[in-house]
């Protein structure tokens, strides 16, 4: 296998241990060499990190994100096991960056995106750097072409990410936007928490452009779900799957210190899970990941234990 592709490290997986299987440490299978599970008969996890920042170092960000991949694993593991009996989780190592060259990364991520779609996977991928978004969403509208289904992006996010690429090139800050300039009227997108702080007037213009569709952060509380709930169900109901990306950088820094773009006014987990709950049921998520997290700023794996939970809750509504 080539060398952007690195094995997985049971020994990554800790945690208690029982006579049967209570907690994921003890169902998580590492598998070598991405040599995906081909059994048609169910469906079943198939966890994927990127452990790459070129993107963020592009976007003049804080780097250290390549290192979430493995710090999201090791919180994930000791966490209790609440999915049915026979649900399968296969961990397939990360795809890294070697000598800058982004773009690599991204072809062999799609690729194997698409795979884990064909093979019955629901996909998990842990970031690493936003534009971990791009070469998810190729994976999945490749793999919805073929069934003619309609993809919708919700991206829980303080920023729209939808900035134009630099020299031609992608980065952490641009994935929506290419996203849209290559899928065009395919590009269905609903981000959530956006910080009129964090996104100058151009972008908003070009969430315009692009048809996106945004709560700005003032409106994603609480004491607002009716609304929110009405937005989203309304943006369920327009497309027949949804791929889920949850920016760490989103949630107040209260919440989510390690990340490459911290923010005090950021939303709060409560907020955030209630739209998971909404999401899964309409059983419609087909993919997932969790992105930007930077262990080296992080507190006490602050960061690193909130992306565990948003993985272990999204994957106990779907397959529990």
């Amino acid at each position: 296998m080539t060398q952007l592709h690195l094995n997985p490290n049971p020994s990554l997986w800790t945690g208690r241990k029982s006579e049967s299987i209570e907690y994921w440490n003890q169902a998580v299978i590492s598998v070598k060499d991405l040599a995906l599970d081909q059994n048609q008969e169910f469906r079943k996890i198939g966890i994927l990190g990127y452990a790459g920042e070129e993107g963020v170092k592009r976007n003049q960000g804080r780097l250290g994100t390549a290192e979430g991949p493995n710090e999201i694993r090791k919180m994930l593991g000791g966490l209790a096991f609440h999915l049915k009996e026979n649900s399968k989780i296969f961990d397939y190592g990360d795809i890294s960056t070697l000598n800058g060259d982004l773009e690599s990364s991204h072809e062999l991520i799609s690729e194997t995106v698409f795979k884990l779609l064909e093979t019955k996977h629901f996909p998990v991928l842990f970031g690493g750097g936003h534009d971990l978004a791009l070469a998810h969403g190729r994976g999945i509208y490749k793999y919805l072409a073929l069934k003619n289904e309609k993809l919708g992006i919700i991206n829980l996010d303080a920023h729209f990410d939808l900035r134009p690429m630099v020299n031609r090139q992608g980065h952490s800050g641009s994935p929506f936007y290419q996203l849209s300039q290559e899928y065009h009227n395919q590009f269905h997108y609903l981000c959530l928490g956006v910080q009129r702080a964090a996104n100058p007037r151009s972008l908003f213009e070009t969430a315009d452009r692009v048809n996106a569709r945004w709560v700005a952060m003032e409106d994603f509380r609480m004491n607002n779900w009716e609304v929110i709930q009405e937005k989203i169900g309304w943006f369920l109901d327009s497309v027949n799957k949804v791929y889920l990306s949850i920016d760490l950088d989103g949630f107040s820094s209260a919440f989510s210190p390690g990340v490459s773009a911290p923010s005090p006014m950021g939303f709060n987990p409560d907020i955030a899970f209630k739209v998971f709950e909404l999401i899964a049921s309409s059983k419609k998520l087909i993919s997932m990941d969790v992105v930007e997290l930077n262990p080296t700023f992080d507190q006490d794996n602050a960061t690193a234990r909130l992306a565990a939970r948003c993985t272990e809750y999204l994957a106990r509504k779907v397959f529990g």
